[in-house]
């Protein structure tokens, strides 16, 4: 059996192995979200947390370029308003929107002969037109990271892009690394899944983070 952790926890977890997101805090009322928003002069992002929330999208569980005091308000009461009995929902997922065109995916995967794998792709709007993802056992190493990079079809992203600056190389195989030494010090852990992955000025920021791990770790 399979246990999914819940953004919020996925994140926390991740955190601590140096994968990097944006500043967000988890919220249980309208008041708390509109406080938090006033630490940033930007449009903000919400989402309702849970456990077992799945399809948050076909949902309209999420609520982007949220601006103002009041509509801030609404949208925090309207996540949870929407949340079910089964979502395990622990509360609203607050954060300033990013900003950055080029998107990709990281994560671990544990196959039952072979063991963990690091795996690293293509993003966004295009990922599934392309397919352009590149897999590696861990645990993983610096050049085994750089080389993964380097491996891509679509070198072209890496570098200045539309008016964006060049990927910190070093930055995004930090991230791989991460994930290959949570993937050997986390017990029982089956999959993560960071999608998206964006880059905003040059740095890689993870948008979203699943974490699942077997039930006996879960309940340990």
């Amino acid at each position: 059996m399979t246990t999914a952790l819940s953004e919020a926890e996925s994140k926390a977890l991740l955190t601590n192995y140096g994968v990097k997101f944006l500043p967000e805090t988890l919220v249980g009322s309208p008041a708390e979200a509109i406080a938090f928003a006033h630490e940033f002069a930007s449009p903000m992002a919400l989402k309702l947390c849970g456990s077992n929330i799945a399809h948050k999208s076909e949902r309209g569980l999420i609520h982007l370029g949220v601006v103002g005091s009041d509509a801030i308000g609404r949208s925090c009461q309207e996540l949870l308003n929407a949340a079910r009995p089964e979502d395990s929902a622990t509360g609203v997922l607050i954060a300033p929107m990013a900003s950055g065109l080029r998107e990709f995916i990281a994560g671990i995967s544990v196959d039952p002969v072979f063991g963990p794998t690091v795996v690293f792709g293509l993003g966004g709007v295009l990922a599934e037109a392309i397919a352009d993802v590149t897999v590696r056992l861990a645990p993983l190493r610096r050049y085994d990271a750089i080389d993964m990079l380097q491996s891509l079809r679509s070198q072209s992203l890496f570098g200045p892009f539309r008016g964006e600056p060049e990927v910190d190389i070093t930055a995004l195989a930090d991230l791989l690394c991460a994930l290959s030494v949570a993937a050997s010090e986390e017990e029982g852990l089956i999959a993560i899944d960071l999608n998206p992955v964006m880059i905003v000025n040059g740095l890689p920021i993870a948008l979203d983070a699943l974490v699942e791990l077997s039930s006996e770790a879960g309940a340990s």
